[in-house]
């Protein structure tokens, strides 16, 4: 089944989706029914959704109180550059910065040598202000999340002028065929995986030979000590606010450059680190921890990723 240029198909066997009744569409090997409700193509196979139901609620309620529940859809077109909110600025002011970072070490040169539209990838889209830009710049995007609400899920696709699919799918078994996607991007996403290893080779199966896996904004750490210390903070931190501690899902939750070397030897993907410089506060924030006694502070980069060649 071809959508707005993309091939969806089953997300549990690949099989070929046929349509049903009204608004939904079926499996033709196993038969299992989805649908496209309020725009949005539901993907997530029901039990899969049951799988998910906790941490979705938990991850919905930590965002509320976050403030991240803008109803003016200039806010979410102004995205990255601008939170008009003020609530989330400094997160913001990060994504911007990896935003051009991006645009300028893979976007621009990618649009250079095509010439024509890429078909981008936007794994955990959030509230799809990236697949908007993207296609602001005149790509085809399709923005992949497990969330659908309307104020930092899906269904804020919406407030945008701009057209791109919207499919709620997970990581680790992306309802697409093999190898039609030019860029297959994770923002700020990739931590949530489950499994670096399995979602990264569900990743090298959607995209091109000759196309790119990018991750942006998933904290790195030299020491995995510092980051567990991190993950520990954090939790014990939900906990004192919201009386759980947001790990009902076991995700690897941060990457270390040993970690990256060893899924590039593992799979054959050859990575290209771009660290953008965020200020002078965040690059003498090391040092500072440093000297403290405190545990190394997370960086935030762009990974570029390149398939290993063929034959």
């Amino acid at each position: 089944m071809f959508i707005d240029d993309f091939h969806l198909v089953c997300p549990q066997c690949r099989s070929e989706l046929s349509a049903g009744g009204e608004g939904e569409y079926r499996c033709t090997q196993d038969g299992e029914k989805y649908a496209c409700v309020d725009g949005i193509w539901r993907l997530l196979p029901a039990k899969r959704q049951v799988y998910y139901s906790e941490f979705m609620d938990e991850y919905q309620r930590v965002r509320q109180s976050e403030g991240r529940t803008q109803r003016d859809p200039q806010y979410y077109r102004n995205l990255p550059y601008t939170d008009s909110s003020v609530e989330m600025a400094s997160a913001w002011r990060i994504r911007a910065v990896s935003f051009k970072a991006f645009v300028r070490e893979v976007l621009a040169p990618m649009e250079h040598e095509n010439r024509e539209p890429l078909k981008c990838l936007d794994l955990g889209a959030g509230n799809c202000w990236l697949s908007n830009q993207l296609a602001r710049r005149g790509h085809k995007a399709a923005a992949v999340d497990l969330i659908t609400n309307d104020w930092d899920g899906l269904g804020v696709n919406v407030n945008y002028t701009m057209s791109f699919l919207t499919v709620q799918a997970e990581f680790d078994h992306l309802p697409f065929s093999d190898h039609q996607c030019d860029l297959v991007l994770y923002n700020s996403s990739f931590h949530y995986s489950v499994d670096f290893q399995l979602s990264l080779t569900e990743a090298m199966r959607v995209v091109k030979p000759q196309g790119k896996i990018i991750i942006i904004d998933t904290p790195v750490y030299h020491s995995s000590l510092s980051g567990q210390k991190m993950v520990e903070e954090r939790e014990d931190l939900f906990f004192q606010r919201y009386g759980f501690r947001s790990n009902t899902l076991p995700s690897e939750k941060i990457l270390t450059h040993s970690r990256i070397n060893e899924l590039s030897e593992t799979l054959g993907i050859k990575w290209r680190i771009i660290k953008p410089y965020y200020g002078l506060r965040w690059a003498v924030k090391p040092w500072v921890y440093r000297l403290s006694g405190r545990r190394e502070p997370a960086a935030f980069y762009v990974l570029i990723g390149e398939l290993p060649l063929s034959g």
